[in-house]
Formats: C-alpha cells, structure tokens, sequence
C-alpha cells in the first residue's frame, strides 16, 4: 500500500512538472546556478496581504479561480509553471518593479504578518494581452512583461523565509563574481503542487541582471 501510495505521488507530481514553463534560452549553467534569457510574458498576478505562507494560498486560490473559468467567456485556461510571489514594499510610493515568474525580496522580520504581496501564474504562450479572457474578480490583473536576462539558484526540498534569504544571498555572490549588475529585487518562485514529496519539488530564487 505505501509503494502504491509513493508511486501516484511520483506520477502526480511528474505531471505537475509537465506543465508549460515560461520560454529561455539557458545562456550559463554552473549548479545550482544559472543565467537565463527570457522571452516576453503575460502574466495573471493578485495583491494580498499577510504572512508568505498564507499570502502565497490565498493568491494561489484567486487566480486558480479566473484560470478555471471565473472569467468573462467562463474558459478554463491551462495550469502554468512556477507560481510566483513577491514581497511588496507598502511604505514606498512606486510598486517594486516585478517580472515573472515572480519572487519574494529579503523580508524585515519572519512574521511579515502586515506585508502585501504580489502572486502570479505566467498565461500559456498561446495567449495574447487581445486574447486572454477578461477575469470577473477585478483583484486580478493581466499585465504583459518584457524580455529579460535572469541569474538563477535552484533549490529542492520545502521553502521557508530563511532559507529563501539563504538562497538569495548566495545568488548575490554568484552574481557579483560574474561581474553581472543585478536589477530590481530578488523573486521567489514555486514548481510543484504541496503534495510534491520534498525530493522531487522544485524551487528558484532569481534576480534580472545586466551584463
């Protein structure tokens, strides 16, 4: 009973890696790190408030809703990988820029209990900003993004705050030694569905640079 219970969360979560992923060309690869050319995005992105677990399900959970067919024609919209979350910085006038997949920038403190964040799915290439269905909840937006070049740190196993910063920092130094000008903040993105065994799940902190 436990292989089988194993075996269907590897076929599960196998599935959810299937999913279609944003288009790069991979310009440099030294484990864990890498440097990415992105082609241009739409995404589908939501502001909520509270703590990053909480924000990150609630996010999930609005625009799951508009790609399942809460939309102005009721089209289901296929599911995308990552799902993305970055921190939002309430205190500054102007939005901290974000592109997708989306991240998450060093927190203040581990509570971030009154911080705001952005949670978005990257829209399947298909999709124009003309043909993409009109979401009826007016909390999610759709926005296209530009073509960019991101450095990269994979990492597997579950995500905490720390062990974000932990990441992001080492991402830092790599990016320093490549003598690369990184842009905006660090973002935060998340592959596979909770149920992923730890092993097989998927995670990415990564930072726009310049050459």
């Amino acid at each position: 009973m436990r292989v089988l219970v194993f075996l269907t969360c590897i076929l599960i979560a196998s599935a959810a890696m299937a999913a279609e992923e944003p288009k790069y060309v991979l310009l440099e690869k030294a484990e864990p790190f890498e440097l990415r050319a992105y082609t241009p995005l739409i995404v589908a992105e939501v502001k909520v408030d509270g703590g990053l677990d909480a924000a990150s399900n609630q996010g999930f959970r609005l625009i799951a809703a508009y790609i399942f067919g809460k939309n102005q024609v009721s089209e289901k919209i296929s599911m995308t990988a990552p799902v993305g979350i970055e921190a939002t910085d309430q205190n500054k006038s102007a939005k901290i820029a974000m592109t997708a997949p989306v991240g998450i920038e060093s927190s203040k403190s581990s509570e971030n209990a009154g911080n705001q964040w952005t949670v978005s799915f990257v829209m399947p290439a298909e999709y124009t900003l003309a043909s993409l269905p009109k979401p009826l909840n007016p909390q999610v937006k759709i926005r296209e993004v530009p073509a960019e070049k991101r450095a990269v740190i994979t990492f597997s196993g579950f995500y905490s705050e720390e062990r974000v910063q932990e990441k992001t920092q080492a991402l830092r130094d790599w990016i320093k030694i490549k003598n690369l000008k990184p842009v905006g903040e660090p973002q935060f993105a998340r592959y596979n569905p909770p149920w992923t065994l730890p092993f097989m799940r998927r995670n990415e902190v990564m930072i726009q640079v310049l050459d």
